[in-house]
């Protein structure tokens, strides 16, 4: 009797020791699928980020190619036309006394700022200027260009010595200054704007504008961005994450909008 006992406990103690190896087996299988499906997740969510990343990319890259095009368009009909119209004016053979003198030379000073203000238009378009002067160049042309035009008071501040960051990252962050820029001339109801770039750190690159405008909400107006209305935003963002800039807006409704967008450079340099 006692050896059956025996014999019996035997076999619950390896029926114990089976049981807890299946148990170990499922878990062990479980876990093992759980780790796969946890991988497969992330892989696939790589991919999908660096599929956005370059659908983000051809975009950007086609918007530029089209700023271009149009540049040149410009430039090359456009400017010639009115070229000529301006010469052939300035042969008029016309007196002081013509009373169609005084007319034309309001038409010929008008001509004339129209074949400067496209030229700047031009030049503010075209991305090989941008990569060719370099983007504290770029930016100042275009605050100049806006200071003479009298819409709003400009001060521009460039704080330590200006270096290259790469002609695509100066081109996307040229075009997320003109997209804030003309943010504030379109919605912000400002008459001052202050720009600052910062090249005192060779860690990262700082690019600041201030306005005194109206302000807004801008966690309310992310929310309510339209195909319409948040292409602006939308682009200054897509751009800042396309190089790995961060950008952030501080803004009071009735206070102003102050943005700063930084730009590292250890990780994009060892890169």
């Amino acid at each position: 009797m006692q050896d059956q006992n025996h014999e019996i406990l035997i076999v619950v103690i390896i029926g114990a020791l089976l049981a807890m190896l299946l148990v170990g087996f499922i878990v062990t299988i479980l876990f093992l699928y759980q780790r796969r499906q946890y991988r497969q997740q992330q892989e696939l969510a790589r991919v999908k980020e660096e599929y956005d990343q370059e659908v983000l990319k051809s975009q950007l890259e086609i918007q530029e190619t089209t700023l271009q095009s149009i540049a040149q368009e410009l430039h090359d009909n456009i400017g010639q036309v009115l070229s000529v119209v301006k010469l052939s004016l300035a042969v008029l053979p016309l007196e002081k006394e013509h009373p169609a003198y005084m007319p034309l030379q309001n038409v010929r000073e008008v001509l004339n700022k129209a074949v400067y203000d496209l030229s700047d238009l031009t030049k503010s378009l075209h991305t090989d200027r941008i990569a060719q002067i370099g983007l504290a160049e770029s930016i100042r042309f275009d605050l100049e260009t806006l200071r003479k035009a009298g819409l709003v008071q400009i001060s521009m501040e460039m704080q330590g010595e200006e270096y290259r960051l790469g002609d695509q990252k100066e081109i996307f962050i040229f075009r997320i200054f003109q997209e804030l820029i003309n943010n504030i001339l379109k919605h912000a109801k400002a008459s001052q704007i202050s720009v600052l770039l910062n090249y005192l750190s060779d860690e990262i690159f700082i690019l600041s504008v201030r306005d005194d405008g109206v302000g807004f909400d801008l966690p309310e107006k992310k929310n309510s961005l339209s195909p319409k209305t948040g292409v602006g935003l939308k682009s200054i963002f897509n751009r800042a994450k396309l190089i790995g800039a961060r950008i952030a807006f501080h803004a009071d409704p009735g206070k102003g909008t102050f943005v700063r967008m930084e730009l590292p450079l250890i990780e994009q340099r060892k890169a």
